[in-house]
């Protein structure tokens, strides 16, 4: 459970006033701990804490809440101390004790550090790359197939994570940024804000990132160089195969569901789904969130298109101006400028704006009745044979298990050439008595297994391989 001992009321202090002062100081002992700004040759004492909180606090605002019963303090120093206190009590920053030297210092818990990265990556003072994630899935997959290295296996399952997670990431940043455009827009003062906006997300968030992801790092660009590398991973030889389960056991034993299924295999089929996934179902969104962006911004350029439009001439003023004049005068302006308007303009289309929509075509559905006719002999024959050989050539599931029954008796294992014949239909059932393999894990207690012995064995029916048949309990 999560919520339990000293993370019984883990989120209680973002529930006061002062939750922003509180954020602000988790990102600044962030920073402090585990960026450039990290001082690693002295200790994190409670001095140095509350003066970084102090600084902190003193320009982070305080929310106003009515019924908030969270105590006032007297100065910026005291609210640092009970900042620092409050983290302690709920499980966000420990206190860690030198036996040899008996001095103090302070740190995040393993879960305060999980979500304080969260709010600093939330507020962008982070940055990681977020279209190389394919590429590297196959970089490492390549290595690992040339090498046999699994943490290069286990990298490739982490990108391949990331892959998806990223594009949630995206599609979701697209949505939120096209529904606070039309907030904008319902006020004509934000219009020029909303554009202003527009260019910046184009300029600093789509051409070094999104374009990138839709065209170098396409998913679709090195699909089918992940799929060939997890295929010849797939295709090693059993001891390859087996050293990497091995090791993937001891060096990632979180991964362990069940000691009968194999790890490797496993990432293998994850990481083949996660890319699928990513090609078939997150690529087509993300372009589809795009697209509603963009059609969101061209409604944008339009209007302040309008709108500059009014500023500059308006049709009225002109309107008025013409009233006033004499008649005779205002027909020989018109007529000017109508002769002006009327001239032949020529001009190539913009083929963005020419799109040549398909029509989609009614599906026709024969509603009349056909006259049955009368079948000559030749295709007669042709259906009794069809039928009589299907007939006679197929085997049920039922009738090979009677006839295994029967030829195990009391026993657990038989070899293939051993199996009786006494009719045709055995004889048959012989032939595909090795396909119980596969047709016989639906119990969760027996199974069969068949194991090649690597002779042949030759009688009055058959010149074949030899194979070993044994009925065995399922082991967990």
């Amino acid at each position: 459970m999560f919520f339990e001992q000293e993370r019984r009321d883990f989120f209680r202090p973002f529930i006061s006033k002062y939750r922003e002062q509180i954020a602000a100081c988790l990102q600044s002992l962030y920073e402090q701990l585990y960026t450039v700004q990290a001082d690693y040759e002295s200790l994190n004492t409670r001095e140095k804490i509350v003066a970084l909180f102090q600084e902190t606090v003193t320009r982070s605002p305080v929310i106003d809440q009515e019924d908030d019963d969270t105590m006032p303090v007297k100065s910026d120093r005291e609210q640092a101390n009970w900042v620092l206190n409050s983290l302690i009590e709920y499980g966000w920053l420990e206190k860690q004790v030198d036996e040899a030297t008996l001095q103090s210092s302070y740190a995040f818990t393993r879960v305060g550090r999980l979500f304080t990265q969260s709010l600093v990556e939330a507020n962008g003072a982070a940055y990681r790359t977020r279209h190389r994630n394919t590429r590297n899935v196959r970089n490492a997959l390549k290595v690992f197939v040339d090498q046999g290295d699994v943490y290069d296996l286990l990298d490739a399952f982490e990108y391949s994570e990331r892959i998806i997670s990223d594009f949630s990431d995206t599609i979701a940043e697209l949505d939120e940024r096209k529904r606070e455009l039309v907030r904008e827009v319902e006020s004509q003062q934000l219009v020029e804000k909303a554009s202003e906006e527009f260019f910046q997300f184009m300029e600093k968030r789509f051409m070094p990132d999104l374009s990138i992801r839709l065209s170098a790092d396409s998913v679709e660009k090195w699909r089918d160089e992940i799929q060939d590398s997890i295929n010849k991973a797939r295709r090693k030889r059993k001891e390859f195969k087996a050293d990497a389960e091995s090791n993937l056991r001891k060096v990632a034993p979180e991964l362990i569901q069940s000691n009968s299924q194999s790890v490797f295999l496993t990432l293998l089929e994850r990481i083949e789904q996660r890319i699928h996934r990513a090609s078939e179902v997150m690529l087509p969104a993300l372009r589809q969130s795009l697209h509603g962006f963009t059609r969101r911004a061209d409604i944008i350029m339009r209007q302040l298109s309008f709108s500059a439009q009014g500023r500059q001439s308006s049709i009225v003023d002109i309107c008025q101006k013409l009233a006033k004049l004499p008649t005779q005068e205002m027909d020989k302006k018109l007529e000017s400028t109508g002769d002006i308007l009327a001239q032949l303009q020529v001009a190539f289309f913009d083929p963005q704006q020419v799109r040549l929509f398909q029509r989609q075509r009614k599906r026709i559905v024969d509603t009349r009745v056909e006259q049955d006719t009368e079948m000559d002999m030749e295709s007669r024959k042709a259906m009794y044979i069809r039928q009589t050989v299907e007939r006679a050539f197929a085997l049920s599931n039922q009738d090979m298990a009677e006839y295994l029954v029967k030829s195990l008796g009391s026993g657990h294992r038989i070899f293939s050439h051993q199996l009786p014949v006494s009719s045709a239909r055995e004889l048959l059932i012989r032939a595909h008595a090795i396909e119980v393999a596969s047709a016989g894990r639906q119990s969760s207690e027996f199974q069969f297994k068949v194991e090649p012995t690597g002779m042949r064995k030759k009688d009055q029916f058959f010149e074949a391989d030899e194979f070993v048949i044994t009925l065995e309990t399922k082991q967990d």
